[in-house]
């Protein structure tokens, strides 16, 4: 069990409460059509859940990551897509959060709660052939007098179709890798941003990952983000801050298939009895509520260090906050994908129907072991920081 504070607790049943009432109705439907749920961004707007870690006096709920973790979990328990929307929004609002400086923050935060528009923002790093190797990216903001042009292509974008800001990485120096690239935001309606095709995928059906194309875009000075060069410390510590969101709802997920699984244990019949009085089911729903409780208390200890305000990348490194956030993603998407696959194995045939909503979890929670760093990459994080006390 969590020892929530008052906000947060309050935060924590507002998320559960509309997961229940208002996405739970529509995630099969969502699935099905793979329509942009924009009614379901409505309602997060008016609960606050698109500038939930804005500071108050830009109009937010000054939130922190632990409040992120909350509101994404429940969520996610129903729909792993609707969970996905606002986790990459706010995702998407992390290196500003990390680097902007307060009349960039006036500015694109104002628009975000803008109670009449509906801004949503997204991530820009990933490119076709610069995935995993994010530092090999060949998008590039070429100076020249007072402005920039920006060139280049960003894949596998969420929320990629339907945001209005981005926050865009590209190499501002390319001889110089990952010390070269920098940071800007820029807005959808800029000459130039061309919106490339819309992935279709094996899960997450509903939100969009989509191709952005950047068609010499020009970008003012004030569009940087930091200064130039810093784009990827930038990044690595957005991503720091969001993975133990992302770890959120891979426990969501499985919380919820491990909640239907053993609902039908407990109804369904088999030999003249109960499925959970079988041992080897027993044994299966143990296994799966144990992996559950040790992904959470992983992903809020992770969350607790980061609402330390620690978002300086060799501060996060120097007290092992990389390390644990890098752990949380890994270990919960791991729990994850088991946990509903365990709940397809559950139910039998009907499992793999799409009648039931565990082999769309299942499906879902295959994303989570992908992005934000796939998990063979945060195992490379995790080991790194362990062995970096014995380098010389």
């Amino acid at each position: 069990m969590l020892n929530l504070s008052d906000k947060h607790g309050m935060i924590q049943k507002i998320a559960e409460k509309l997961a229940k009432e208002k996405v739970a109705p529509r995630a099969k439907e969502i699935d099905q059509t793979g329509a942009f749920p924009w009614d379901l961004v409505d309602i997060y707007k008016k609960h606050g859940f698109l500038y939930l870690m804005l500071p108050e006096k830009f109009g937010g709920l000054d939130g922190d990551i632990t409040s992120l973790c909350l509101v994404i979990e429940e969520l996610a328990k129903v729909s792993g897509a609707a969970s996905l929307i606002p986790l990459a929004h706010n995702v998407g609002i992390m290196p500003i959060m990390v680097a902007a400086n307060d009349a960039q923050k006036e500015y694109i935060y104002s628009k975000i709660c803008e109670p009449d528009k509906m801004y949503i923002v997204a991530f820009a790093l990933t490119e076709p052939e610069a995935g995993s190797d994010a530092s090999h990216m060949r998008t590039t903001a070429v100076k020249e007098g007072d402005h920039y042009y920006l060139n280049g292509k960003k894949s596998m974008i969420t929320n990629g179709a339907n945001a209005q800001f981005y926050a865009v990485f590209a190499a501002t120096n390319p001889a110089k890798r990952t010390q070269g690239i920098s940071a800007f935001y820029v807005e959808r309606d800029y000459p130039g941003v061309i919106i490339g095709k819309s992935e279709d995928k094996m899960g997450m059906i509903g939100s969009d990952i989509t191709e952005i194309i950047f068609d010499n875009v020009r970008l003012e000075k004030d569009n940087l983000l930091g200064e130039e060069g810093q784009g990827w410390d930038i990044a690595m510590s957005t991503l720091n801050l969001s993975r133990p969101a992302v770890g959120a709802q891979a426990v969501g997920i499985a919380q919820g298939a491990l909640d239907f699984a053993v609902e039908y244990a407990w109804k369904r019949v088999q030999f003249g009895q109960k499925l959970a009085d079988f041992e080897g089911i027993q044994f299966m729903v143990a296994d799966m509520a144990t992996g559950v409780e040790a992904a959470r208390a992983l992903v809020y200890d992770a969350a607790n260090l980061l609402d330390m305000k620690v978002y300086e990348r060799d501060k996060m490194s120097a007290i092992g906050v990389d390390k644990l956030s890098a752990m949380a993603k890994v270990y919960s998407a791991d729990v994850a994908m088991k946990v509903t696959t365990d709940a397809v194995q559950i139910l039998g045939g009907y499992g793999y129907t799409k009648e039931y909503p565990v082999e769309r979890m299942m499906r879902d929670a295959k994303a989570t072991q992908i992005y934000e760093g796939t998990n063979q990459v945060q195992r490379i994080v995790i080991a790194r920081d362990i062995f970096r006390n014995f380098m010389g």
